[in-house]
């Protein structure tokens, strides 16, 4: 602000008043969006917390520990069936529980054992999608909240200059300027949600092509036990 002032004395040669500096911080300009800033914080908390969680089970669940499919194999090569089972009853992931359906259903026609696989790691998909349409809904929401706070800022404005019966730039400014951070956290948070979204749905589509991977290796083994 200094440095604005004396520029200004520079360039038009004429004294400038004083301008008083105040330092806004940005929890400070945050509060003064008023009362629509509180569900737009709360869809932020809620996105960080949404992403964190699924990121870890996701990272979780698309793990693939390859001693444990060695282990699987080397029981189905010995034709330890049961021995398969329990070892992937002993592995709480998801594709212990996929290859466990598949391994249950041995003796059946070949279809059968590949539709139950296929169910299976369908659920187990559903349970990795599962709340990232939370995700998708805030960043759909975020801006609309942030916007709603803009247009009350506006009535606002207008109804002060229509009691005040002048048109003060101070007063047009001051009622725009504090309700546009509503419109920029708004969007702020439904941008973050968004990459949030798009970040899960991206490592998703990576743990499903490792399960994609281990199940046809697996049914490799069951079709070719001696190699």
């Amino acid at each position: 602000m200094s440095f604005l002032v004396t520029l200004l004395q520079i360039t038009s040669g004429a004294d400038v008043p004083n301008v008083s500096e105040e330092s806004v911080s940005i929890l400070g300009l945050l509060m003064k969006g008023g009362y629509v800033m509180i569900p737009i914080l709360f869809l932020s908390v809620l996105s960080l917390y949404l992403f964190i969680e699924r990121f870890f089970y996701i990272s979780n669940a698309g793990k693939i520990d390859h001693s444990f499919l060695d282990r699987i194999k080397q029981k189905l090569n010995q034709g330890d069936v049961k021995g398969a089972i329990e070892t992937c009853a002993n592995q709480k992931t998801p594709v212990a529980h996929i290859l466990s359906r598949g391994l249950i259903r041995l003796g059946s026609p070949v279809r059968d054992i590949e539709s139950a696989i296929e169910s299976t790691a369908s659920v187990e998909v559903a349970k990795m999608e599962e709340k990232l349409s939370y995700l998708s809904l805030i960043a759909a929401i975020a801006p609309m909240f942030g916007f709603l706070g803009t247009v009350l800022g506006m009535i606002k404005a207008f109804y002060n200059i229509s009691i005040a019966d002048n048109i003060s730039i101070g007063i047009i400014a001051g009622g725009i300027y504090e309700k546009m951070v509503t419109s920029a956290s708004g969007l702020v948070v439904g941008i973050i949600a968004f990459i949030f979204y798009t970040i899960l749905n991206n490592k998703i589509d990576k743990a499903v092509s490792n399960i994609e991977i281990v199940t046809t290796e697996f049914l490799d083994t069951l079709y070719k036990p001696s190699v």
